[in-house]
């Protein structure tokens, strides 16, 4: 491509945050690390890494990491209820960061500490509902993840959340969807409907510069658009993953014996990474408090980052979970992220050009 993006394809979100396309890589735990989100970044994109999984040494090194690859702004993600969330949100200003997301709605006093940190906020939402009370809170931008989308998601399908969520909030702050998003007609539909651009994870979990091992990303290809499923055994809530034995198990297993398995793995949690137990009390205080959890609800959270990181770092999908978006049901190659960006634009222009000629 020539390196300048056809006017349709520049919105307020390129604005906001210094990309050229409108396109963001969700902040995926042990997904999005420095390699995926320094490539989209420098392809043009906007790359968010994902930190909620980190250290805190592990998410300096990565900040650096990027920085070191490309020049291109980029994005961190954080829980809001993160014990030390004051300290990372310092750290990354003083790295230059341009923005921090959060997978859910945050608090009103996380949206005020960043934005006193000198840093822009964009959550996601699942409804049009929360997108008007994180708007209220100040929020930059939001992400509408539609039912298709992977990992914790709603009910209502993109095609009709993203209109809801534009006409709520679209006139006073950028709006991306999400879910089932993957090419250039896409991000045409998401631009009529009103958006400001979209946002992947699972297309871009499915390719080269992801370091999800390669038997899992088969795994991935291999499945069709009827082989995900919806659960609430993994924490209470609702999460689209590849259906696997280790998720019909889970759904099968009596709840009282949930509780327990899931502590065991949070403690685990807390050793792979540094959380001194402290923090681990004080953070499942805050989302039993923020999100209107149960204790076991609490520990079942606790326990999806290791069944996660199980096929994602691990490689180990007999044991672990595959969270994914439907989309992962036509998609069948691992491109490059710049070839991926390259041709999700072309498409876009051949779509904007038939349009006009119409």
């Amino acid at each position: 491509m020539s390196g300048f993006s056809p006017p349709a394809l520049q919105t307020r979100f390129c604005d906001l945050v210094g990309c050229r396309l409108p396109i963001v890589q969700t902040g995926m735990g042990w997904v999005s690390g420095a390699n995926l989100t320094a490539a989209t970044s420098a392809a043009g994109g906007f790359g968010i890494l994902a930190a909620v999984t980190m250290t805190p040494d592990q998410l300096r090194d990565a900040v650096r990491s990027v920085k070191a690859r490309t020049d291109a702004s980029f994005g961190v993600n954080f829980r809001a209820d993160q014990p030390d969330l004051d300290e990372r949100v310092a750290f990354v200003v003083s790295e230059g960061v341009r923005l921090v997301s959060f997978a859910g709605a945050p608090t009103k006093d996380a949206v005020a500490r960043c934005h006193d940190a000198g840093v822009v906020v964009m959550p996601t939402v699942g409804a049009r509902r929360p997108a008007e009370k994180v708007l209220e809170m100040g929020v930059d931008a939001v992400i509408a993840q539609g039912g298709e989308g992977g990992g914790h998601t709603g009910t209502v399908p993109t095609s009709l959340l993203l209109p809801q969520v534009v006409d709520a909030v679209g006139a006073e702050i950028p709006v991306l969807g999400a879910g089932g998003f993957h090419d250039g007609r896409g991000l045409v539909a998401a631009l009529a409907w009103g958006a400001d651009g979209i946002a992947m994870g699972t297309r871009f979990l499915l390719t080269a510069e992801s370091h999800v091992p390669d038997a899992v990303k088969e795994r991935y290809t291999a499945a069709s658009v009827f082989d995900t499923v919806v659960t609430t055994a993994l924490d209470g809530a609702p999460q689209r993953v590849i259906r696997t034995d280790v998720i019909d198990r889970i759904e099968r297993s009596p709840k009282l014996l949930r509780f327990p398995r899931a502590a065991l793995a949070a403690l685990r949690f807390r050793k792979e990474t540094g959380t001194p137990l402290r923090d681990l009390v004080r953070e499942g205080l805050a989302m039993r408090r923020n999100q209107d959890l149960t204790w076991s609800q609490v520990a079942l959270a606790a326990n999806a980052p290791m069944l996660i990181k199980a096929t994602m770092v691990d490689g180990k999908p007999e044991i672990g979970i595959l969270p994914t978006g439907q989309v992962t049901g036509v998609i069948d190659e691992l491109p490059t992220v710049a070839d991926l960006l390259a041709r999700i634009e072309a498409e876009a222009e051949v779509a904007l050009k038939r349009l006009e000629a119409r």
